[in-house]
């Protein structure tokens, strides 16, 4: 069958709208996934009866196994079939939710947070199955839609997450991660189409063995640094290593017959400096998410806290995902008008606003926060919405898959790097008060102006993206840049 009439097999299917709308509804799903435990997180020493450096792992492994199965699922639902992988993923979600919940031990949870973040893998699924799906003027929206659910999620599911732990028992979380989970799978199942768009070949074992043992390396000398010591064995080892085992690895790839990833495809200007970008923009997001809460919840009276409440601080954050769930539709028409390289660019404009504001803004105020949330939800809708587009109009289509869980990995290597660069700087710069740390005054200024930086990067790599794909290759619907 040709692409053409697998793709006319693809539209007899329910209405798109439905399709947009379900597997919208998976990315908030999945990126709940990653706020889920943060109303619980400083009590999870004595909710699980461990020290503080083991209940850790309750975060670390989410996000270890969020970066390690975004690129591998992205590959295997090119080869197995996108929606059958998007399934795959969410049962996973359902069974990890229920092992967490079930658990009284450190062990469980952690198992069972690994298994919730495989999910994450179902946003750059979900991107690609609008492009063989849909056609026009409803793809740049839909795209822009899925692939803005990766900030939305955490945003709106912080109140949902502080609301069950403060009226009910922990375990509660997990129970609720569990219904949203099969409500999804079941949503999926029926409303979307399954995938007749396959890449041939066998899956390579040795390729996603290996970018997994050099990404935990990476990531984990990243994440626990801070804690072990940045330049302790345990870390120079982990980080070291785990470089040499993606050098190899991307050696093996080159010369594999039917590679994980297609780095000469990954290596293609317009692909790389997304990819590039996209580090700048997770680092943006995820600084805001841990900096702005901090703030809105330390003791009123000192230097930086304004003594909210968690649920009050939650809904403070909130609107920041509201932003970015409203200017989807507005984000796919101004990229079909005039391409995605301007989203990519206004977003970044947006971001470098909202942290010059917060850094003229001392001390904050409630409303001040509030803006600046509101500010980052407009250049993440606009930045998250670029980079599939940047990524799908530079790459074949039997690539999209991979190459759009290679971008998301990108956007893990970026909220990875701010948790861990971050949380150094406001444990470094710290005083003491009535026996808690409390991060000074210039450890946010530092944190904020770092993010400002981030910001700034991101801006000057989307002004060198080319404004036009490989041609040929691109889904005829995306638009070039003007």
């Amino acid at each position: 069958m040709t692409d053409e009439g697998a793709r006319r097999n693809l539209t007899r299917v329910p209405p798109n709208g439905a399709i947009d709308a379900v597997l919208a509804l998976a990315g908030l799903c999945a990126s709940f996934m990653f706020t889920l435990v943060v109303p619980i997180q400083a009590k999870l020493p004595e909710l699980l009866h461990a020290a503080r450096e083991d209940t850790a792992w309750v975060v670390t492994a989410t996000l270890l196994a969020a970066a390690i199965s975004t690129p591998i699922a992205g590959r295997l639902g090119d080869m197995y079939g996108k929606r059958r992988i998007v399934l795959v993923l969410l049962g996973a979600l359902v069974l990890g939710s229920v092992v967490a919940a079930f658990s009284t031990s450190i062990i469980g949870v952690i198992v069972g947070r690994a298994l919730q973040g495989t999910t994450v893998g179902v946003v750059p699924l979900g991107i690609s199955i609008l492009r063989d799906v849909l056609r026009g003027d409803r793809v740049e929206s839909a795209i822009a839609l899925i692939s803005a659910t990766m900030g939305v999620g955490g945003a709106l599911g912080l109140p949902l997450s502080a609301l069950v732990t403060e009226t009910g028992d922990w375990h509660g979380l997990f129970w609720v991660a569990a219904g949203l989970g099969a409500v999804v799978f079941a949503l999926v199942w029926w409303i979307v189409p399954v995938s007749v768009l396959r890449t041939a070949g066998r899956f390579d074992y040795v390729g996603a063995l290996g970018l997994a043992l050099g990404l935990v390396g990476v990531l984990l000398a990243v994440s626990r640094g801070n804690e072990w010591g940045w330049t302790s064995p345990a870390v120079l080892a982990l980080g070291l290593g785990g470089i040499l085992v993606l050098l190899l690895w991307g050696w093996y790839e080159l010369r594999a017959g039917d590679a994980l990833l297609d780095l000469r495809v990954a290596a293609r200007r317009p692909v790389l400096l997304t990819n590039i970008a996209s580090v700048a923009m997770g680092y943006a997001l995820f600084g805001s998410n841990v900096i702005y809460p901090q703030i809105l919840e330390l003791p009123a009276g000192l230097s930086v806290g304004l003594g909210l409440s968690l649920i009050q601080a939650s809904f403070v954050v909130m609107p920041s995902g509201i932003v970015m769930m409203i200017l989807s539709p507005f984000s796919g028409r101004l990229a079909r008008t005039f391409g995605p390289k301007l989203l990519l660019i206004l977003g970044s404009i947006a971001l470098i606003a909202a942290y010059g504001f917060t850094l003229l803004s001392s001390p904050m105020h409630v409303w001040q926060v509030l803006i600046a949330n509101i500010v980052i939800g407009i250049g993440i809708g606009f930045g998250f919405a670029a980079m599939p587009m940047l990524i799908m109009r530079s790459v074949p289509q039997s690539e999209t898959g991979a190459s759009n869980g290679l971008n998301a990995l990108f956007r893990s290597l970026g909220t990875s790097t701010a948790a861990a660069v971050i949380g150094a700087i406001l444990a470094t710069m710290s005083f003491d008060h009535e026996g808690a740390q409390i991060p000074t005054p210039d450890a946010f200024q530092l944190a904020f102006l770092l993010g400002l930086g981030a910001a700034v990067v991101a801006l000057v790599i989307g002004l060198f993206i080319p404004r036009h794909g490989a041609p040929g290759e691109r889904h005829p619907s995306l638009p070039d840049d003007r």
